[in-house]
């Protein structure tokens, strides 16, 4: 029977080995999270995984985030002003205070996410998923025509 080196290391120290397991998703984000820095305007960083991330007030504006997954990572005061986040997955991620001009989230789920002040005027949420109190929100602030898309920001949103 072979016996895992972390058990046969803490055996042979006379110390027990902790236990810590991490997950894939977690592995690849770490790895993700190796190459950012706070300046990635106009990045490649489509499928990237942001696991926890902090990126709070990094540039990442005109970054290609098509297929991005944030996973409760922090974006608070981030400029994303003509980002594509297209098909974005961003669960429980806080994007209060971000500047989303210009942006593109088509497709992009949403879910349990914060925008408080966060600017999007000219953002295109078109098919995007929405916690419907952040939609509310977002209607009563919503302005401007994706330069893009040329979608209305309101429209994207189904504001009434």
């Amino acid at each position: 029977m072979l016996l895992p080196l972390a058990l046969v290391l803490g055996a042979a120290l006379g110390t027990a080995a902790p236990a810590a397991a991490i997950t894939a998703p977690e592995l690849r984000g770490q790895r993700s999270l190796q190459d950012l820095q706070s300046d990635m305007h106009g990045r490649n960083l489509q499928k990237q995984e942001f696991l926890k991330a902090n990126l709070q007030g990094f540039d990442l504006s005109d970054t290609d985030l098509r297929g991005a997954v944030f996973n409760t990572a922090n974006l608070q005061q981030a400029n994303l002003r003509g980002a594509d986040l297209g098909d974005a997955v961003a669960y429980a991620s806080r994007f209060d205070g971000a500047d989303l001009s210009g942006a593109v989230l088509r497709n992009a789920m949403l879910m349990q996410s914060k925008f408080t002040d966060a600017v999007i005027a000219g953002a295109d949420f078109s098919d995007a998923v929405l916690d419907l109190p952040q939609q509310k929100a977002l209607c009563a602030r919503a302005s401007g025509t994706n330069p893009r898309t040329g979608v209305d920001t309101r429209d994207s949103l189904a504001c009434r």
